[in-house]
């Protein structure tokens, strides 16, 4: 039940669920020019080109224009044939809409619907799994083909963790299969720590690092006691210190850290701190109707 709630509410957003890396936040330290790392071996403008056609689909991702994101990321495809982050993007939009569509991504389920808790009345489209799972292996065998022949190709890597932590989150959020989301979990770590080593200003790892942190420095002592004997250590204002750092400086997945933060701000009973949040992500993606009416929700609240 622990690892059901812990997968949760941390599988929320993020697509790299993973358990800090080792010397991570000395990192950002030798790093502190927030900069995407570009793809390796490509001349600046044509890394620029393949990140503005994935940058368009997440950002429709993020407006809930699901089928928009969709042509672009075919369109990433198709013009990045070999590329490993095609397929996974394309994942991600498959998931999120199937995540929107059953009310996953409203936060105030995490906080007052005890039926979650318990187990909840989710009915996924097993159609969408279908396509999902379709999409997750396409991706995996292009990065294990690049991998072969350099295991530091960063795309790859990054595509692997994102594989990973996704289907983390299905198996967790969607199927309830949580001992195989916890072993998903894993391998994203280690792709996470691989890709951090190759790529330190990769900072959408930390969406994944501090929402671990969180959690687990959030627990009762002895279940954190019985979490760290299973390799899993954590420290709730490091988590949030580490979420804060992927709002400000990542990059695919910079959004989500700022709702992870918005979700932990209101479990810590600091609203106001989650009302910012909510209203900076409710500006810059005006058609997300999930912001507005979340953000409307907390007025309310407050207002009674």
């Amino acid at each position: 039940m622990l690892v059901k709630w812990m997968l949760a509410f941390g599988l929320q957003g993020t697509a790299l669920i993973t358990v800090t890396p080792a010397g991570l936040a000395q990192t950002v330290q030798q790093s502190p020019t927030p900069v995407m790392c570009q793809t390796l071996g490509q001349p600046q403008e044509v890394a620029s080109a393949k990140l503005s056609l994935l940058d368009s689909g997440f950002r429709s991702m993020y407006e809930l224009d699901f089928s928009g994101a969709q042509q672009q990321f075919a369109e990433y495809e198709r013009e990045n044939p070999g590329d490993p982050m095609g397929p996974v993007s394309e994942a991600a939009d498959v998931l999120f809409s199937e995540f929107n569509r059953l009310g996953v991504l409203q936060s105030q389920m995490f906080i007052k619907d005890p039926s979650f808790a318990a187990g909840g009345n989710l009915a996924p489209d097993p159609a969408v799994l279908g396509k999902f799972d379709v999409a997750i292996e396409r991706s995996q065998a292009l990065a294990e083909k690049r991998l072969v022949g350099d295991g530091n190709d960063r795309d790859a890597l990054l595509a692997s963790a994102f594989a990973a932590g996704l289907q983390a989150e299905c198996l967790a959020l969607v199927q309830k299969r949580n001992l195989a989301a916890l072993h998903c979990a894993r391998q994203a770590t280690s792709y996470a720590q691989r890709l951090l080593a190759v790529c330190p200003d990769c900072y959408d790892a930390y969406v994944a690092t501090g929402v671990g942190k969180y959690l687990i420095g959030s627990r009762t002592l002895p279940v954190r006691w019985i979490l760290r004997a299973n390799g899993f250590a954590g420290d709730k204002r490091e988590g949030i210190k580490e979420l804060q750092i992927a709002a400000e400086y990542g990059h695919y997945l910079a959004p989500f850290a700022e709702i992870l933060l918005s979700i932990a701000y209101l479990r810590d009973k600091e609203p106001q701190k989650a009302r910012v949040l909510l209203a900076d992500l409710r500006a810059e993606f005006p058609e997300n109707s999930v912001f507005a009416s979340e953000l409307q929700r907390l007025d309310g609240v407050a207002a009674r």
